[in-house]
């Protein structure tokens, strides 16, 4: 790409799409694992949420990419030998690939500075209750938390005071120390515990250890990558990593070469191109964005981008929302067009649209049409038969006509 020192904003965001997959040519044929890899190369690692008002979190960003494909890739992926992704806290509860548990260990490691403060107490307060814990994983793995917190009743009879919620806190904090990984997830998406012998690949678990300032260095270049063009905060928000030692890895890969300082249009922060990311001529994308995918997780980068202000409002109260529930952001082109608040009403077979808004600036006819088609695809691949009507926003009109259409 060069090495220019200055990025008009129109540059900054197809450099942004490029890196995170959306200019990459769409599958020929059905979706494959070759294909999911491909974008976990692009984006480095997916965000897990719990929320099913239209489909879990971790599944959308594929579909953004890839178009409609098998939700049954990514669990595969995730869940079946050989793995090719384990979950653990990335950016936060994620699926990343395998190949980058090394890196993580510093993390694992650091549990007693890094995680929750709950789960501090009970490692340090109640280390027989930890051991316990982790016995039971060895002994009955793959197992849910609620199979060991059975076992708590008959076990509390000899060690008063433990209760369930303690179990379920010392199992996150094996997990965040890595001395119990995820197996895979049962149907109402609770976690099934096992040691990570019975679960990562061998080689992954026989891998080196580097050094952490080596393995955060590493994380900041995959972010950079991910990104393409992005400000520190940014890079360091990407793996949620501590603010001792960024800095220096941020200056390594500048001396590396492989970020290039540049100045990007409206932007206040100094930014940092990845050496390798691409600048194409145009991207054609049409596609609905989860309000976790790693594009739009940094607000304040997605509001400098595409000058789009977005929040969502899962728990502010109702009747302050100012956009609706579960807002996913519609990407077409280079541009975020439009906000749409969605609901998979699976017992009708609908999606419901409680609002649709447009941005400003944009033809709002054009909008509707390409946001009703990628509606109506959006409403197969979630195995729905019909998309509804949005109920308010300034898209109801146009976009009621181009469905009916």
């Amino acid at each position: 790409m060069g090495t220019s020192q200055f990025l008009s904003l129109a540059q900054a965001r197809r450099i942004a799409l490029a890196a995170q997959g959306f200019a990459d040519p769409p599958p020929v044929g059905a979706p494959t694992l070759r294909h999911v890899r491909r974008v976990f190369r692009r984006v480095g690692l997916v965000q897990i949420d719990s929320v099913n008002v239209v489909q879990r979190a971790h599944y959308v960003p594929l579909y953004s990419r890839l178009g409609p494909y098998p939700t049954a890739l990514l669990d595969r992926a995730a869940y079946r030998a050989p793995r090719m992704l384990f979950e653990y806290w990335g950016h936060e509860a994620s699926l990343l690939p395998v190949e980058l548990y090394p890196l993580l260990r510093w993390r694992m490691a650091s549990a007693s500075v890094e995680a929750w403060g709950r789960m501090r107490r009970i490692a340090a307060e109640r280390p027989d209750l930890v051991r316990w814990v982790l016995d039971e994983v060895r002994a009955k793995g793959p197992i849910l938390a609620a199979e060991i917190e059975d076992d708590v009743g008959r076990a509390a009879k000899e060690h008063w005071g433990w209760n369930w919620s303690d179990v379920k806190t010392c199992l996150e904090w094996l997990f965040w120390s890595g001395e119990v990984t995820s197996a895979r997830r049962n149907g109402g998406f609770a976690r099934l515990y096992d040691v990570p012998e019975r679960v990562l690949p061998r080689a992954v678990l026989d891998a080196p250890t580097p050094e952490p300032a080596d393995a955060r260095r590493e994380l900041v270049r995959i972010a950079a990558a991910a990104l393409g063009v992005a400000a520190e905060p940014e890079l360091r928000d990407y793996f949620r990593l501590p603010v001792d030692g960024f800095r220096q890895a941020v200056d390594e890969l500048v001396e590396a070469g492989e970020l290039l300082p540049v100045e990007v249009q409206g932007w206040r922060r100094r930014a940092y191109l990845f050496r390798q990311a691409r600048l194409p001529r145009q991207v054609r994308a049409a596609a609905l964005l989860s309000p976790f995918d790693p594009l739009i997780w940094e607000r304040s980068r997605t509001e400098r981008l595409f000058g789009f202000r977005y929040r969502i409002e899962i728990y502010v109260p109702a009747p302050q929302r100012v956009y609706g529930y579960y807002v996913l952001p519609f990407l077409l082109g280079d541009r975020i067009v439009a906000r749409v608040d969605l609901k998979a009403d699976r017992r009708s077979g609908v999606l419901r649209i409680p609002a649709a808004w447009a941005e400003s600036g944009v033809d709002l006819t054009e909008v509707a049409e390409a946001l009703a088609a990628e509606l109506r695809r959006f409403a197969g691949w979630l195995g729905l038969s019909d998309v509804d009507k949005p109920q308010r926003g300034d898209l109801v009109g146009p976009l009621s006509s181009a469905l009916v259409r």
